[in-house]
């Protein structure tokens, strides 16, 4: 028996554009198709949980919405850090409302009393464009639905709920890159390929209580990272920390509450490689977002994994060393590579079970092993680029 084929599927890829066509300059020199705006839009809400690199990966997109509806008010529904970073900071969202436990969209026990109150409130704000950006919709997609907005854009897996305009969900797409094409279906053309975060001056004020007058270079080192397996070994960054010290810098190991005894064990361990316990020292559990941000701003240099701490060091214009196992760097890597350096791990299978890394969150269930990916990236390869960018970082941020 032949298969049935969808001749309009086929012509877009798998995307729906909801009766929307394309002419013949749709989408040139765009990141995906630039479908018409929709009218009298005034309230758009955006769906983005997750955590900081998360945000950051939205915020081109929140932009792109902002300039293409001008006079709209952008409603984020987001996590307690979104809010916590983007209340009474200027950019592209008015205002952030928390989202409650609900399976596929915030983690956590879910009360579905909790949830209906959520989204009766938002469905009263009467929304008229609402745009999934929180993964690939199975979940997401009912979530959104239920707030009743006139219009809907977003991602979509084979086997998620239709919305009005969809792009399909290819799990190896750059995350920043995704979400401008999903506002790309609304009419909002890229206006940033990387996100922008303000520092306000009271926020650079606590950082610069921190900063160390005789070591006028500042050195960041995030050292966690959300999953253990993308994360570097503690003695390679310990082994960066020390040299930078030794060349004169000033070192501040930085990270949230979960990060505070690896953060710790990494001073120790470069401490003990130079014998000097005053230049490298760690705030980790020590600041609030927006103080991290405004350190992270005062900084030459930031080192990290693929994790949140980096991701706002790129969004506040600091130059940035990063460390990547492959498959992240496809989705969540710095575009250039004159302010941002990255180090990445090919390695494809785990060395253990043999388990086929490249499926893992896209085809395959995870294994159980917890081994660093991200082993054989050597630290004196790191630290040249450190210190290229160190010696730069006031050019190329065009102080």
């Amino acid at each position: 028996m032949e298969q049935e084929i969808d001749v309009d599927e086929v012509a877009t890829g798998g995307a729906d554009f909801g009766g929307e066509r394309l002419d013949a300059t749709a989408g040139q020199g765009l990141v995906g198709p630039l479908l018409g705006r929709f009218e009298d839009v005034k309230k758009i809400a955006v769906l983005r949980g997750g955590g900081l690199g998360d945000l950051m990966f939205a915020v081109p997109a929140m932009q792109s919405l902002a300039a293409a509806y001008p006079e709209a008010t952008i409603t984020l529904l987001g996590a307690p850090l979104h809010a916590a970073l983007l209340g009474g900071r200027p950019g592209p969202v008015d205002r952030v409302e928390v989202l409650p436990y609900a399976e596929g969209v915030r983690p956590g026990p879910e009360d579905p009393a909790v949830v209906e109150e959520f989204l009766a409130r938002m469905r009263a704000e009467r929304f008229d464009l609402a745009v999934q950006l929180h993964g690939g919709g199975r979940f997401s997609n009912p979530f959104l639905l239920r707030l009743e907005a006139r219009h809907t854009v977003g991602t979509r897996t084979e086997d998620a709920a239709a919305l009005e305009r969809t792009v399909p969900y290819l799990y190896y797409q750059h995350e920043v890159l995704r979400a401008l094409e999903v506002v790309g279906l609304a009419g909002a053309a890229p206006v940033a390929l990387q996100p922008q975060l303000a520092v306000l001056p009271e926020e650079e004020a606590a950082a610069a209580g921190l900063l160390d007058a005789g070591r006028p270079s500042l050195v960041t080192i995030h050292p966690g990272a959300s999953d253990q397996r993308r994360q570097w070994p503690p003695s390679y960054f310990a082994q960066v920390a020390a040299w930078a010290a030794q060349d004169g810098c000033q070192v501040l190991l930085v990270g949230g509450p979960e990060d505070v005894d690896l953060a710790d064990n990494v001073v120790s361990q470069a401490q003990e490689l130079m014998h000097d316990a005053g230049s490298i020292r760690s705030v980790a559990g020590q600041l609030g977002l927006g103080e991290l941000a405004a350190l992270l701003r005062a900084s030459d240099v930031m080192l990290g994994n693929d994790s949140g701490p980096r991701h706002l060091a790129q969004a506040v214009g600091t130059p940035t060393v990063g460390i990547y196992w492959a498959g992240n760097l496809i989705m969540a890597g710095a575009l250039g590579r004159t302010v941002h350096r990255v180090h990445m791990s090919w390695m494809t299978h785990c060395p253990v079970c043999g388990s086929d890394l490249t499926q893992v969150g896209w085809t395959a269930e995870r294994c159980e092993h917890e081994f660093p990916l991200t082993e054989q990236i050597r630290p004196e390869d790191v630290y040249s680029d450190v210190r290229q960018l160190r010696a730069t970082s006031l050019l190329l941020r065009g102080k």
